[in-house]
């Protein structure tokens, strides 16, 4: 695994647990982490599980006695480390989003189809999809439950960087982030509601907003513009924030139904508030992560004296993933999304069938965004989503 902090530690707890609740045909061994401090990765190593570290992501390229290489860094080397370790004949997960830009994304794709021949698997980490609540919509959708889908509303809202003072870190520059809010957390709805629907977003017309331009550069930061703003704490160094704070759009999917999307890093009060709503001819359903073992489901067919929303409490072994968990009305949690994403990976890898989200669902992802910053950037004018099977850029 490359990166180990924030998603590092969660896809280790992962990868320590998975063969400990299901009963897989392969089992995973943690061999190798990379960070660029030594110091740093070798704790690293010691506290989540891994038998060995590295400062160099290439070792894990080369090795003979390594066939997976996990991806948690930031998106601006994903490319680079994934292109290697597929041609080099590894598996390979790849957090969210994909990448930084569309060529990059459609270049990823190229080295996976290139790997996939040769029974190399590729799959990108949106976790979400994972959730047993949302495996359960999309289930209910697919079998006709809610009719036509035509109305789609989703938005995660996040506080973190409300405080101007929040220092200028990775997730604030646009050439190690790719955006902002909007490919953060935005890309995780963009995603999941294409999941639960089926159908892909085709057009947008969207606005973002940066409210807090500058940030004081992070201690021992290097090799960033600056300024010294006399407003910050004994007059620290800034450095412009080139992201977006938060991303707003309106969609059509390829369906026919429409959608709005909402994601922030300024909704203060909110620390991880995700929520989508699927509205049909025959019903709707439901889903707020902070109520994670709960799925809403409002049944339009019923008797009109029996019709409201119905709480499912998503945790008897039918649901998807829960089998392996425990007695029915005891709850899990979020890390566990990891744990079942982890579970489908192994077990596509050992059945030598095609993982999903794929790299090519993955580039899809990255088209609306983009098509959403260029909408953005002309003034909230309509802009089509581009086809994901435009030729690779050269």
């Amino acid at each position: 695994m490359v990166g180990y902090a924030f998603m590092g530690a969660a896809h280790s707890q992962a990868w320590r647990t998975v063969n400990r609740v299901y009963d897989l045909p392969v089992r995973a061994r943690t061999a190798l982490i990379c960070g660029r401090d030594p110091g740093q990765v070798a704790t690293a190593a010691d506290r989540l599980g891994w038998a060995g570290y590295t400062t160099d992501w290439r070792d894990l390229v080369t090795r003979d006695d390594i066939d997976v290489v996990d991806v948690c860094t930031p998106g601006d080397s994903h490319a680079e480390i994934a292109i290697a370790a597929l041609e080099a004949g590894k598996h390979v997960l790849c957090e969210k989003p994909l990448a930084n830009t569309v060529d990059e994304a459609r270049a990823m794709v190229a080295a996976a189809d290139r790997a996939r021949a040769a029974g190399i698997r590729s799959m990108c980490g949106y976790n979400y999809r994972r959730v047993p609540a949302v495996t359960m919509m999309r289930q209910l959708v697919a079998a006709g439950r809610i009719g036509t889908v035509r109305h789609v509303r989703a938005v995660y809202l996040q506080d973190w960087i409300v405080d101007p003072q929040f220092p200028l870190v990775w997730r604030l520059q646009k050439d190690r982030a790719g955006s902002g809010a909007l490919g953060d957390i935005g890309a995780h709805i963009i995603d999941l509601t294409q999941f639960v629907t089926g159908q892909r977003i085709a057009g947008v017309s969207a606005l973002t907003e940066t409210f807090v331009k500058e940030r004081p550069l992070p201690a021992g930061s290097s090799g960033l513009a600056a300024t010294v703003d006399g407003d910050s704490p004994e007059g620290r160094a800034t450095g412009p924030v080139t992201v977006d704070d938060a991303a707003l759009f309106i969609a059509r999917l390829d369906g026919g139904a429409v959608a709005s999307y909402e994601a922030s890093r300024f909704a203060t009060g909110r620390k991880n508030a995700l929520r989508v709503e699927v509205n049909g001819s025959l019903g709707s359903l439901a889903f707020d992560l902070e109520r994670l073992n709960e799925l809403e489901f409002y049944d339009g067919t019923a008797a009109g004296t029996e019709q409201g929303f119905t709480r499912i409490l998503m945790t008897e072994p039918d649901h998807p993933y829960l089998s392996a968990w425990w007695p029915p009305g005891h709850l899990i949690g979020y890390e566990h999304s990891f744990t079942h994403q982890m579970r489908d990976f192994l077990e596509a890898i050992a059945t030598e069938t095609d993982p999903t989200p794929s790299f090519a669902d993955a580039l899809q992802v990255q088209l609306v965004l983009d098509a959403v910053q260029r909408s953005a950037g002309a003034g909230s004018s309509w802009t089509d989503v581009e086809p994901s099977l435009a030729p690779v850029a050269a």
